[in-house]
């Protein structure tokens, strides 16, 4: 299938994260929700969560050797204070062989991550560089998150 277009990585973020933490807050109304999402964008191409394990591969093929975004948005809500953020990190993965983009498939643990990748994973070793915030890309950037629930106390 043909990749998601990005209509604003950064807005889409904030706004899914947001709209999580909002349909929480509506079950929970005494509580402090956060909500999440993160994305990987690769030359303007939303790449989510793989819908299989051949469009994990696919994913997978096509970040090889390149570098990418990673945009994780995040909302808060209590009572009727709303807040939302987004940080975005830029990865680089290295040149890999099919046979281990295949055997990490295989493993099944690409098939619930944005971009079929968990960089706190297996594939962890997959990664050349990053500039920015490691927790970013593992799905929840923890220091934007500790300053914005700051704002709350």
């Amino acid at each position: 299938p043909p990749p998601r277009r990005v209509c604003g990585p950064r807005h889409g973020v904030r706004a899914l994260a947001l709209d999580k933490a909002q349909r929480v807050a509506a079950r929970k109304p005494d509580a402090v929700v956060v909500g999440a999402d993160t994305v990987v964008v690769l030359r303007g191409e939303r790449l989510g969560k793989p819908r299989d394990a051949e469009e994990a591969l696919a994913m997978l093929k096509r970040l090889h050797g390149r570098a990418h975004e990673v945009w994780t948005g995040v909302a808060i809500v209590c009572g009727r204070d709303r807040r939302t953020t987004a940080e975005c990190t830029r990865v680089r993965f290295a040149r890999l062989e099919e046979a281990t983009l295949r055997a990490y498939v295989e493993s099944r643990e690409p098939l619930d991550k944005a971009g079929a990748y968990g960089i706190q994973g297996l594939a962890g070793q997959f990664i050349k560089s990053i500039e920015g915030d490691y927790y970013n890309v593992v799905g929840l950037p923890l220091a934007r998150l500790r300053l914005m629930l700051a704002e709350f106390a």
